[in-house]
């Protein structure tokens, strides 16, 4: 089976929760991978924060539509983190802050979407 055939397996068999979660872990491993990165892998760091944040503002954008189904309250929280990832990012390019809390945010996020899909 050639990859782009798994991968749509796996999109068709995915929950979007799970494909969140799943998408969360990737990005979270960049993150890892460019905090042990050399101090001049610039590419490294720059990819994967970039990544990140593109990831916490698409969630920030969808949360910010209406016919979102999260509670508004739980939609509100969403979208302050990803303004939140987007200074600490910047903070972070400007090597005045590191990695860990950006991890720390996507590891909380995981567990908060492994919680609700074993209560689902």
């Amino acid at each position: 089976m050639g990859l782009q055939a798994y991968q749509q397996a796996r999109a068709r068999s995915e929950s979007p929760r799970e494909a969140e979660y799943r998408l969360f872990g990737e990005v979270t491993r960049a993150l890892m991978d460019a905090a042990a990165a050399a101090p001049d892998d610039m590419q490294t760091r720059i990819n994967a924060l970039d990544w990140n944040r593109r990831l916490w503002s698409t969630l920030a954008a969808d949360c910010a539509q209406p016919e979102n189904v999260l509670p508004p309250q739980l939609r509100a929280q969403i979208i302050s983190l990803s303004m939140w990832v987007g200074r600490y990012t910047s903070s972070v390019m400007r090597g005045q802050d590191t990695f860990d809390a950006l991890i720390d945010v996507n590891r909380i996020m995981m567990q908060g979407l492994a919680a609700r899909s074993a209560a689902a």
